[in-house]
């Protein structure tokens, strides 16, 4: 089978299309045949890896798994004896990014366990988008202690055009909260094409800076350090970030905690993150069968292109997201 691999950290440049051996389910493992894989942030911070202090988790000199990609979605081919919830020939979703990662291949071999059911009606492209940044989306607009944007709530989406940020704007205009997307220039009738009341050009408007307060700031990739985006914070506001360079990561694991212990305002990193939890899956899924969230696909590439999907995404351009398909 063709499988994007890995063996050293680096660039884009270090992923290779190869031939491998095909693997066979054992235990409670199901093997997919992949018809659709989507390209997030994460596969692509993976590979540097970024920030570098991951290496102590991912391997010091080279990457332990060397397989690419998180999102999968496509049909059973085979199962292990123990496997009880799957046959040949189900429509299966999921994030391997708990699992090896490895979703841009022919075949992957999981546990059962990582795999959900794709909903009725749900095509295996839109399937594809969803597992790691709908997700992502869905659990950084809902505080660990369930607290959750709601309806009127001033809503600011940082980073509304990529990944996560579509999904995150269609799931909050969903709870009836004003939405804000801050994005490029280029993307700006993208954003608004989403639902987003209003738009910010961050390339001429720095939102932490114009006065304007929020209830809620979700900021995808960490583009501001917490006290310079304090101000824009409401009392009992929640600033929440995704990722980012290694500096901002830091400051918002140390920093954020003694804000939010030291003023009405809870500001930090999502560190409650729970990769494709069943629970959120059902909520995209309703909220999809209801028209309410629409996957919005930049590009397709296909298997022996990765690269360059991935460097679409590397160069910060693209709107929604890129699928693989085999």
């Amino acid at each position: 089978m063709r499988a994007a691999i890995r063996e050293r950290y680096g660039s884009v440049d270090r992923v290779q299309v190869r031939d491998v051996d095909r693997p066979t389910p054992t235990g409670d493992e199901v093997l997919v045949h992949m018809e659709a894989a989507s390209v997030n942030r994460a596969d692509l911070d993976l590979l540097g890896p970024e920030p570098g202090f991951t290496r102590l988790f991912l391997g010091l000199r080279a990457p332990r798994d060397h397989g690419v990609g998180c999102d999968l979605a496509g049909v059973v081919e085979a199962v292990g004896p123990d496997v009880t919830r799957f046959r040949p020939g189900d429509r299966v979703f999921g994030d391997m990014y708990p699992f090896g990662l490895g979703s841009f291949a022919e075949f992957k071999c999981a546990p059962e366990r990582a795999f959900l059911p794709i909903p009725d009606g749900m095509s295996f492209e839109h399937a594809a988008t969803m597992p790691h940044a709908a997700i992502l989306a869905v659990q950084g607009l809902r505080r660990r202690d369930g607290r959750t944007a709601g309806p009127g709530d001033k809503v600011l989406i940082s980073g509304a055009s990529g990944n996560v940020g579509p999904f995150a704007v269609q799931i909050a205009k969903s709870y009836g909260a004003e939405v804000t997307g801050v994005c490029s220039t280029d993307a700006m009738e993208f954003v608004r094409s989403l639902g987003a009341d209003h738009v910010i050009d961050y390339s001429k408007i720095d939102y932490a800076t114009i006065g304007k307060r929020y209830d809620w700031i979700l900021d995808v990739h960490g583009h501001h350090s917490l006290l310079a985006v304090r101000p824009a914070l409401r009392r009992n506001g929640v600033y929440v970030t995704l990722g980012g360079p290694t500096g901002r990561l830091l400051q918002a694991m140390a920093v954020g905690p003694v804000i939010s212990m030291a003023s009405s305002r809870w500001m930090g990193l999502m560190l409650w993150w729970k990769p494709f939890k069943a629970e959120d899956v059902a909520t995209l899924a309703e909220l999809y069968a209801a028209g309410k969230v629409v996957p919005r696909i930049d590009q397709r590439y296909p298997l022996g292109e990765i690269v360059e999907a991935l460097r679409r995404v590397d160069d910060g351009h693209p709107l929604g997201k890129v699928i693989i398909t085999r």
